[in-house]
């Protein structure tokens, strides 16, 4: 099956207060890391959905600041007209998601799956996606219809999955990744 990825872009960043998709993680923007990820776990095609232009294929929100599903409908068309028949949705506020944190996701067989206790990340059959869901529904009722299970989510993972909506969460998960990236760095040598 081909996968597309969805990063969802159109927030506010109201508890933020500043645009999260630019925001810098350790010399990189947030866009950037969520879509090294995505390409990285296979996806074909990569879109940012919002309405800010981040130098990435971008899918205008029909529905500006209406939510995270009216941004999967946004991009769903596009990735079909691409090929794809599988979406991998993230949020633009997780910049330090792994791709192992995600790969019984990716892995999982049947409709889709996603985290316990988490609407984002999520992996869908894009057949799955039911006709008449509208842009203002909530993500767990998009979910729940399209037959999306939900798996057991570790512990480590739950911070870098749930991402950064406060400059304290950004605080925190930033100093995570800095180690991270040196440990990788140092092992590499």
């Amino acid at each position: 099956m081909a996968l597309g990825a969805i990063i969802l872009t159109g927030g506010a960043g109201s508890r933020m207060s500043t645009d999260k998709a630019a925001l810098s993680w350790a010399g990189r923007r947030a866009v950037d890391r969520v879509a090294a990820l995505a390409q990285a776990v296979g996806s074909q095609v990569v879109l940012t959905v919002g309405l800010q232009n981040y130098g990435l294929p971008l899918v205008r929100d029909g529905v500006p600041f209406g939510g995270p599903v009216g941004g999967v409908l946004s991009g769903v068309p596009i990735l079909i007209e691409a090929g794809c028949d599988r979406v991998l949705v993230l949020a633009v506020d997780a910049p330090t998601i792994r791709a192992s944190d995600i790969e019984a996701l990716l892995c999982h067989d049947g409709a889709g799956a996603t985290f316990e206790g988490l609407h984002l990340p999520m992996v869908v059959d894009i057949g799955r996606l039911p006709a008449e869901a509208l842009a203002d529904w909530p993500l767990a009722r998009l979910l729940d219809r399209a037959g999306v299970a939900r798996l057991a989510c570790s512990p480590d993972a739950q911070p870098r999955l749930r991402g950064a909506n406060t400059p304290d969460e950004q605080e925190v998960l930033l100093a995570e990744l800095v180690a991270w990236e040196a440990a990788q760095k140092g092992g590499a040598g």
